[in-house]
């Protein structure tokens, strides 16, 4: 009879409805990976005059054009400057936000509300209206056509956000532990780095994981720092790509974008699960 009744298990059309909702919304937000895909091996002529999804012919070169690199620069020396400028501020963000996290979640001192609602209030301050005041002194300072005034900020905690969120984190851990550690004789600093700074790894690789992707996709800061082509990262190349070879160079820079987009990609598939668990525990930690 169990079994019977198993069988005629009325169909829930609902859920039938939401999958297939949530089926359709994939596929859309996937169509410009694939249509960028697609592009990248397409050639010169279809790649404005054609409206399919599908090229008539595989066009490889394309992708040896590509690694040729712009400006006479190769896409190796390309990809080692973007890797170069964002794992600085991976690892400037990691460091400097956590310290500030530590000392806003934990630590008890005087004006600590203040400042930490000034923290938070400076990231509705939008970022070009601190880029003039930043150019003018690094510029006083001979750094600019280098990377560290794409560098130097993140060690200095200017990232707002990711401090809030390690602070969020960092709240939701046992004091507990740090007053264990207190009484077997650690000071604030050994207890940061030997108690709390492990617990808060979920936090700190969502951290890594942002600041990867918004400083490989940066354009605009990069544009206003960087100067001569041997400093250029794959997202500078992307434009000298079309004003170096104008509309003939199309499949080529859609090459370049599939090229300049695998780290992105390769990055977050590595660390996706610490993502969502970094970010789901700040969420409900007050």
């Amino acid at each position: 009879m169990t079994s019977t009744a198993m069988s005629h298990k009325p169909v829930r059309w609902g859920r039938v409805a939401v999958h297939l909702g949530c089926l359709a919304a994939l596929l859309v937000m996937l169509y410009p990976l694939a249509w960028l895909l697609a592009t990248s091996l397409k050639p010169a002529d279809e790649v404005i005059a054609s409206l399919d999804l599908l090229p008539s012919h595989l066009e490889w070169s394309n992708y040896s054009t590509a690694m040729e690199g712009v400006n006479d620069v190769s896409i190796w020396r390309l990809l080692t400057n973007s890797l170069l400028i964002a794992g600085g501020a991976v690892l400037g963000n990691v460091i400097s936000c956590s310290l500030a996290a530590y000392a806003f979640a934990r630590l008890r001192f005087r004006l600590r509300g203040p400042l930490f609602a000034f923290m938070i209030a400076t990231i509705m301050l939008p970022h070009h209206a601190v880029l003039i005041p930043q150019y003018i002194i690094f510029n006083q300072l001979g750094l600019v056509n280098t990377y560290w005034p794409l560098i130097l900020p993140k060690f200095l905690a200017t990232e707002a956000f990711f401090v809030f969120l390690i602070v969020q984190f960092m709240r939701g851990l046992p004091r507990e532990l740090e007053e264990a550690a207190r009484i077997d004789g650690c000071g604030p600093f050994r207890s940061f780095f030997q108690v709390v700074l492990p617990l808060t790894r979920p936090a700190l690789i969502t951290t890594a994981i942002f600041t990867f992707i918004w400083t490989w996709n940066d354009f605009f800061t990069q544009l206003i720092y960087l100067f001569d082509p041997d400093k250029f990262t794959l997202t500078l190349a992307l434009r000298s790509f079309v004003d170096a070879s104008s509309t003939s160079a199309f499949g080529p820079m859609f090459a370049m974008s599939v090229i300049a987009l695998l780290p992105i990609v390769l990055f977050f598939l590595a660390f996706q699960r610490f993502l969502v668990e970094g970010m789901a525990s700040s969420g409900v930690k007050g």
